[in-house]
């Protein structure tokens, strides 16, 4: 009783399924715990009315509802009547008919208290007033009539339903609330009860459903005509056509075996394939620690190729600076020393102008002025020409290819092919110039030029040329 009533027991809210709805997935749930669960999804901008999905409880699997809700999710009829008969099991008194043929769900505990199962004790709970009684409050019921579908005090019950005929057959439980002995209602109408079963729509129905309804024109049959028929084919009640049913012959237990040993086998293929994702894995590990060490290394080549260059030129650099400094350094010294003879001989002239003694002043004087115009007139003596300048003209840096080259560094690639250049090829009775334009001027270094000679006779001759000219022409001859 305890496994039959752990699958008969909600994942929501741990009772056993009170008007159970089969979801899609075949799982079953508590039409107000679903309703919760929609609840729980509401918001201010999101209200009941536009939830078109949930999540299964059990499984995660999307349940898509229609316009209807929750209304238009099937009944599991076939779980709510075992519920059923498992709660009148379980709260079935001596009256009762079968009782003899049924094993006593109670157990004597300490005190003289009966315990039963936890849909029992639930129920227990649960005050049950007598249907009979006149005073109000009315008094506690102590048995319920299954048949007759009303509950009875101690005194009412050997009133008003004795124990003979015509209710000898009847069945009486333990308190029932009256909710728990109605049936299930119709959908499309309230006040009625379902008691047919639409073979088309594969939904309950009751009878003004088949008289005026929209299932008048369908085939339907008997609750217990359906019920029969799914149990004699062993299928669930999930929705599952008339064909397959009808074709169905395969026991629960050898549906059962052939559904294990198809899960055992893709078990076995699911192990096989993580096993195979994970040696790639651990391939893929590997190839990055690989790749990554290569790209370190090489980076580092570059590094070091670009800090020796660095010295080379600073190097010349510091040449061409020691040199340049020397020369002019030179030239400094000339200008100097020409600067201190011309200063001299600027200071004699001064002194032989300012000479008062005749005999003197005509002694030197002469001299002086040839001196001086001879120091003016030879300008490129008294002068030095200056032929150095402080730019570095033999020097200019332009690393602008390498630099496009560096930030095209990435996984080698195959190159694009290259465009022909119609506009440029030319063409005579012996010579063909072709030309082309290549977008990867820096990593091609050679060029393959297939062509075909038409030699007037059924055959063709094919040739293969290979290039590595800098400029991208070539020239054939058609002798």
């Amino acid at each position: 009783m305890e496994t039959l009533e752990s699958e008969l027991t909600c994942p929501i809210c741990l009772e056993l399924f009170e008007d159970p709805l089969l979801l899609p997935c075949a799982h079953s749930l508590c039409f107000n715990c679903a309703h919760r669960i929609l609840v729980s999804h509401c918001s201010s901008t999101k209200p009941l009315e536009s939830i078109s999905a949930f999540q299964c409880p059990t499984c995660r699997y999307v349940i898509t509802l229609n316009q209807r809700g929750l209304e238009g999710l099937k009944r599991n009829v076939t779980l709510q009547n075992i519920i059923d008969r498992f709660q009148k099991a379980s709260v079935s008194g001596p009256n009762s008919p079968n009782e003899s043929r049924r094993p006593r769900p109670y157990s004597a505990t300490l005190g003289g208290s009966t315990r039963g199962s936890p849909a029992s004790s639930a129920m227990s709970l649960e005050r049950v007033g007598c249907q009979f009684c006149d005073q109000e409050p009315p008094r506690e019921a102590v048995k319920t009539c299954v048949t007759c579908e009303v509950s009875y005090c101690d005194r009412c019950l050997r009133a008003t339903h004795p124990n003979k005929k015509p209710f000898t057959s009847h069945r009486l439980v333990e308190p029932v609330a009256d909710a728990q002995l109605r049936g299930l209602a119709c959908l499309e109408h309230e006040n009625e009860k379902v008691n047919m079963y639409c073979v088309v729509d594969d939904q309950l129905i009751c009878a003004l459903c088949k008289l005026v309804g929209r299932h008048r024109e369908h085939q339907v049959t008997s609750l217990s005509e359906r019920f029969d028929k799914l149990k004699a084919f062993q299928v669930s009640p999930a929705r599952v056509s008339e064909a397959v049913m009808e074709a169905s012959k395969t026991s629960v237990a050898q549906t059962l075996e052939n559904n294990l040993t198809n899960l055992v086998k893709r078990n076995s293929e699911l192990e096989n394939q993580m096993a195979k994702l994970i040696q790639i894995c651990q391939q893929v590990e590997v190839n990055t620690a690989m790749h990554e060490a290569k790209l370190v290394e090489e980076c580092d080549e570059l590094v070091e190729i670009i800090r020796q260059r660095k010295q080379v030129i600073a190097v010349k650099i510091k040449e061409s600076k020691v040199m340049k400094l020397r020369k002019l350094a030179q030239q400094i010294a000339n200008c100097r020393q020409c600067l201190e003879r011309s200063s001299a001989l600027i200071t004699q002239a001064e002194h032989s102008l300012k000479e008062n003694d005749h005999a003197r002043f005509l002694q030197t004087a002469r001299n002086v002025a040839e001196r001086v115009a001879m120091a003016t007139a030879s300008s490129q003596v008294l002068i030095p020409d200056v032929n150095l300048n402080e730019a570095f003209d033999n020097f200019a840096l332009d690393f602008s290819r390498e630099k496009k080259i560096l930030e095209g560094l990435d996984y080698l690639t195959a190159p694009n092919p290259p465009s022909i250049r119609e506009e440029l090829c030319t063409a005579s009775h012996d010579t063909i110039t072709v030309h082309w334009t290549s977008e990867d001027e820096f990593s091609v270094t050679s060029y393959e030029l297939q062509y075909t000679i038409y030699t007037g006779q059924t055959n063709f001759i094919s040739e293969s040329k290979y290039t590595t000219y800098t400029a991208c022409y070539l020239t054939l001859g058609c002798t």
